[in-house]
Parts: C-alpha cells; structure tokens; sequence
C-alpha cells in the first residue's frame, strides 16, 4: 500500500466505507484494520491492511487475517488474493510484508511489471481457503 500518497490514502478511507472491514483496537485506541473487496463471490482480495508500527510482530495482523479469512470462507469465498511490491523492488519494508504473507499461507501467483508503473511491479499472491 502507498501510505504517505495523498491519493491511495483516500482510496483506502473510501474502502472502509464501501468493503467490509475489520478494526483491531482496545478502548479507543486502534492498532490496525482490514479491507476486504469481493471481485466475486468465489474470490476477494485484501483491499487495504494496516497495522500501527509499534504492535507489529505481535499478533494483530495475523489475527485480522484470519478473522478476514473465516468471514470470507463463511460467504462461500475460496480464494483470497493480495497485490504488494514484487521481490525486484528493493524496500526492505515490503520485503517484511512479503514474508508476513508467505506465513499466513499466500504464495506467489502472479508478477505485473508494469501494473503500478515500471518502478513498482506489482506482485499477486493467493490462498486457497480451505474449510
């Protein structure tokens, strides 16, 4: 995700709004939130996920995942899908990003070179949701 991009910002603001979302918090502070976008009723994708720097590494995104996860597999979806930075992108930022989604079970399905400009190739990953 492009945090810092006034424009991708408000795209993710309106998908909560528009995606079912999921918020992890305690009292009135917020430690991170999903965005699910449903392309069909067999397949979504991680539209937006976001955890705050300080409470990552400790549970909280790989519990919004899965919450996200049985909700979608409850709807009757099979596939969940997520587009990041592909491994020819030198951040080490989204290299631990990569890494977080390859432990949830994601793998590699698809690599766009150009989907987000020449400089940001796009990497498509999947997980079949088994029930």
């Amino acid at each position: 995700m492009w945090f810092g991009q006034e424009e991708s910002t408000l795209e993710y603001i309106r998908g909560t709004s528009q995606y079912p979302t999921w918020v992890a918090m305690e009292g009135d502070t917020i430690f991170g939130f999903i965005t699910l976008q449903r392309h069909y009723p067999q397949a979504c994708e991680i539209h937006c996920i976001a955890v705050h720097a300080a409470s990552r590494t400790t549970g909280v995104g790989r519990a919004l995942v899965q919450g996200a996860e049985a909700w979608a597999h409850a709807q009757g979806t099979r596939f969940m899908q997520v587009k990041t930075l592909a491994d020819s992108h030198p951040s080490p930022e989204y290299a631990q990003t990569r890494a977080f989604y390859k432990r949830l079970g994601f793998v590699p399905m698809e690599l766009f070179p150009t989907l987000w400009g020449e400089k940001t190739p796009c990497l498509q990953m999947i997980k079949y949701l088994a029930g």
